[in-house]
């Protein structure tokens, strides 16, 4: 029986129609500049996003690595979330490879950094201090949608303190997809409204979008320029990427009105595990949804990830158990699940 794999949406496979426009990518060598596929897609998600230039990296970690590098100097701070990717789960790599100090905030319930606490973190123009140069959030958080008044409120004010901006957007079209739900609107008009507040912006290709590899680094044609001196010194400068990049091409023009199923399913995921005893379900805005267990199904769930997977289910129970759902899950296997979860407590 096929495993419903809802650790991540990293894990989907290429579709049949994505292997086909790989197989037919015309290449060339991308640190000479001169794939075509490359530079395409370079263009197309510049152009989407509404920046001057834009460049193509191995992964959504590098693409923020070159981002902070190319934002700041060594001795100077970044401003960043807790629970934000670019400083929990990248291995401290703009302090390892920059010399650039992290400034963590703890977030509000709605994932959100709280302006005053942003205006609290600055620090005077004191030799005593990092130079605060940055201020970098995330959207989507944990599945979570930052609302589009608050993103104009942050970065206009990190503006008016002489902060750039960057956004981790790793799943910016899962926010876009949600925000043109609750208005009537285009997703792609949702995507550059919230891309267009930043000066650089990070997006992936292969999490909801469904490629197998690739992100991309948008911001102007100043800042790629540094960046892309930074992604060679990390390793990151690839030749006949144009097989990976026609990837990305094929996400960005088949995969993103359909992540709108993906939140429908995780929709359906919630309300199946509604009700069991024990069991906190946190409604999910987007693809992911976060539960937490207490009172006896928290003493039960040390082995609940490794009897989801016994049953075909794959979970992942790091610190909240967390499903996320994808292009590679349908309703069928959100239901498996719902019933696997259910049978192990008996509810």
């Amino acid at each position: 029986m096929k495993a419903i794999d809802l650790r991540s949406d990293t894990v989907t496979q290429p579709t049949p129609d994505m292997r086909a426009a790989m197989a037919a990518a015309p290449l060339g060598d991308d640190v000479f500049g001169d794939d075509p596929s490359v530079n395409a897609l370079q263009d197309k998600i510049a152009g989407l996003l509404g920046f001057e230039a834009a460049l193509f990296v191995p992964t959504g970690t590098q693409s923020n690595l070159c981002a902070v590098l190319s934002h700041c100097q060594r001795g100077d701070e970044y401003i960043v979330g807790q629970m934000q990717h670019a400083y929990r789960w990248e291995g401290g790599g703009a302090a390892v490879f920059g010399s650039v100090q992290p400034q963590p905030l703890e977030h509000q319930p709605d994932g959100t950094l709280a302006v005053a606490d942003i205006a609290a973190a600055i620090k005077p123009d004191d030799p005593h201090f990092a130079r605060s140069r940055l201020l970098a959030l995330e959207n989507t958080l944990g599945g979570k949608v930052l609302p589009l008044a608050y993103l104009q409120e942050a970065t206009a004010f990190a503006r008016s303190k002489g902060l750039s901006t960057h956004l981790d957007g790793a799943r910016l079209f899962n926010a876009a997809v949600a925000q043109a739900a609750a208005s009537g609107g285009d997703a792609r008009v949702e995507a550059r409204r919230i891309a267009g507040l930043f000066d650089s912006v990070s997006v992936c290709f292969s999490k909801g979008l469904g490629a197998p590899v690739g992100s991309a680094l948008c911001g102007s044609k100043e800042l790629i320029g540094r960046a892309r001196r930074i992604r060679k010194m990390a390793g990151g400068g690839m030749r006949q990427a144009g097989v990976l990049a026609a990837a990305a091409t094929y996400a960005l023009d088949h995969h993103v009105e359909r992540l709108a199923q993906d939140h429908a399913l995780a929709r359906r995921l919630a309300e199946g595990l509604a009700g069991i005893e024990g069991f906190q379900v946190e409604p999910p805005q987007t693809n992911i949804l976060f539960v937490d267990l207490v009172g006896p199904a928290r003493e039960k769930s040390a082995g609940l990830v490794d009897a989801l997977a016994r049953e075909g289910v794959l979970a992942t129970g790091l610190y909240r158990l967390r499903f996320v759902t994808h292009l590679d899950v349908d309703a069928a296997g959100v239901d498996r699940a719902i019933a696997a979860v259910r049978a192990y407590f008996h509810a």
